[in-house]
Order: structure tokens, then C-alpha cells, then sequence
């Protein structure tokens, strides 16, 4: 792990040194569990701030056999959750909301752009903007193989957990 400026973690490889996580599970940060968690993997992190991270369908999911019988696509909805948790996680690694709970509290925006199915893996990034004492708004976009395959922004309210 290599902590850079403002707080920013990286997976870099230093030389040597075999490549571990250089952050939490997201298991271990949110409050989601399987199997409603889509995220599988963080790979950056500035905290309160942004994060990327990464979801790998593997086609055993439970919404694949009904949408759609004979082509499996991941609901676009779902994507959007995906980004949104990704925005709970980079701020509930900061030590000023570990207490709260981010709800969500509306979707502006929400563009599909590109089907994904069952062995693909998303890219997800979030960038979280304004932030007060009872909510904040964010954005942020799933890529598949480097192109936008959705992009949202997103507003939450914070509650006591």
C-alpha cells in the first residue's frame, strides 16, 4: 500500500513485495450483505472523497435468470446501486461518518449505455460533492472494458445507524 498526498491510497506494487489489499473489505465498511453487496474489490481510495472499486458477474447471480430468460443482462438499476454503495464506502471510511448511515435519497441523470452480463466486470467509480450533517449528493459511472456503460449522480441522506 502507498498512502500518496491528501490521504489517497494506491495499489501500487513496490518491488519485492507481493500485491495485497491496501484497503478494507467492503463487507467489513458497509452495511450491505450478499446478496445485495456489488462490490468485490477497492483498488483507490481517498477517503470522504472518491473511490474505485470493481464487480465481477459471474453469472450465478440471482436476478440473471429472470432478466431476461435467454439473455442474461444486469439490471440497470442495479448499476446505480453499485455506484451508490461505492459512494458509501469511500464515505464511511472517513472517521467523521462511521456512525451514519447513507440512505438513498434520489438518482438524477441515470444514463445506460452499454449491456453487461454474466462474466463481465465493471469498473465502478464514485466521487462524492457536497456533504452536510444530513445528506450529500455524488456521481459516478460503471465502465465495461473502459467504456461507460452507465453514469448517475446521486444524493443520500444520512441517518444515526
Amino acid at each position: 500500500m502507498v498512502q500518496g498526498l491528501a490521504g489517497r491510497y494506491s495499489n501500487e506494487l513496490v518491488e519485492g513485495i507481493e500485491e495485497m489489499s491496501a484497503f478494507p473489505l467492503p463487507i467489513d465498511v458497509l452495511p450491505h450483505r450478499p446478496p445485495f453487496l456489488f462490490i468485490d474489490r477497492v483498488t483507490s481510495l481517498e477517503v470522504g472523497v472518491n473511490a474505485i472499486g470493481h464487480w465481477k458477474l459471474t453469472g450465478d447471480e440471482w436476478f440473471f435468470p429472470g432478466h431476461f430468460p435467454g439473455r442474461p443482462t444486469l439490471p440497470g438499476v442495479l448499476m446505480c446501486e453499485a455506484i451508490a454503495q461505492l459512494g458509501a464506502y469511500a464515505l464511511l471510511t472517513d472517521p467523521l461518518h462511521q456512525s451514519k448511515l447513507p440512505l438513498f435519497g434520489g438518482l438524477d441523470g441515470a444514463r445506460f449505455r452499454r449491456q453487461v452480463g454474466p462474466g463481465d466486470e465493471l469498473e465502478l467509480q464514485a466521487t462524492l460533492g457536497h456533504i452536510s450533517a444530513r445528506g450529500g449528493k455524488g456521481s459516478g459511472r460503471a465502465l465495461l472494458n473502459g467504456k461507460v456503460a452507465c453514469e448517475c449522480d446521486l444524493m443520500f441522506v444520512l441517518v444515526d445507524r
